[in-house]
């Protein structure tokens, strides 16, 4: 069984990251190999990916759209991290653990947005619960830009008892919550701490479950007339204070910029 990868920076990030085995490149005629083609050409050549000629038609088949820019990347299923790998990446990255949990996200774009922000906040492993929520799909790809084939992301069919065994490992858990009591994200302590932010779905934010076993709810202060953020915005902010507070702490600066 293979995937139907798509999108430039998605396919080269997964040839780059070699997480999984990649089968084949197939490519529209008359492609030109220059910028990024041509480092996703050169990644597949230097892997020993075959490369194959194919109509476009075919690559609209194989993605359901024509939204594959012009190549298509047939690889193995994404290969989900074990608990134990984010212990691991966590205690690589020599400091507190920073963790990222989806609490039944299901719009794809909102769970690619969120990993490629995870990735950019130099999350050490993501949380996606098993049903009623969107999996690694090749349109989360797509839609991380390929950060997901760079990070750690596990899926688990309890996410509250997950929780609960984050916290036995002196975790704690913050919940993103527009409510009025919850406290400000400016103004909690505890996101200097070994952390996991949880985002809540599109439509009901946080479950029952999962807000019982938060230590902190956080709201992101807003200004505007508009009432709330959408998941993937709230979520990256989040994230974004966390490692700027570490930065802060530390003195370590970034190694990219946004784009």
């Amino acid at each position: 069984m293979t995937e139907a990868l798509y999108g430039r920076q998605a396919v080269l990030e997964c040839l780059r990251a070699g997480r999984r085995r990649a089968r084949r490149l197939l490519v529209a005629p008359g492609l030109r190999p220059s910028g990024v083609v041509a480092e996703i050409l050169d990644a597949a050549r230097a892997g020993g990916v075959p490369v194959q000629s194919v109509e476009k038609r075919r690559l609209d088949r194989l993605t359901h759209s024509g939204h594959h820019q012009g190549l298509v990347l047939e690889a193995d299923p994404f290969r989900w991290a074990q608990e134990a790998d984010i212990e691991a990446a966590s205690a690589a990255a020599d400091e507190p653990p920073f963790l990222l949990l989806l609490d039944h996200v299901q719009d794809p774009q909102n769970v690619g947005s969120l990993l490629r922000s995870a990735d950019a906040a130099g999350v050490h492993g993501v949380y996606l619960p098993r049903d009623r929520a969107a999996a690694v799909t090749p349109a989360v790809v797509r839609a991380s830009s390929g950060a997901c084939e760079h990070l750690a992301v596990a899926q688990v069919a309890n996410l509250a008892q997950t929780l609960q065994r984050l916290k036995a490992r002196g975790v704690w858990v913050c919940g993103l919550d527009a409510g009025p009591d919850a406290r400000s994200l400016w103004e909690e302590p505890l996101l200097d701490e070994a952390v996991a932010i949880v985002v809540g779905s599109e439509g009901t934010g946080l479950a029952r479950l999962t807000r019982d076993r938060c230590d902190a709810r956080v709201r992101i202060p807003m200004r505007g007339r508009v009432a709330s953020l959408n998941a993937a915005v709230a979520g990256a902010i989040a994230l974004a204070e966390v490692r700027r507070r570490r930065a802060a702490a530390t003195g370590r600066g970034s190694r990219g910029t946004s784009g």
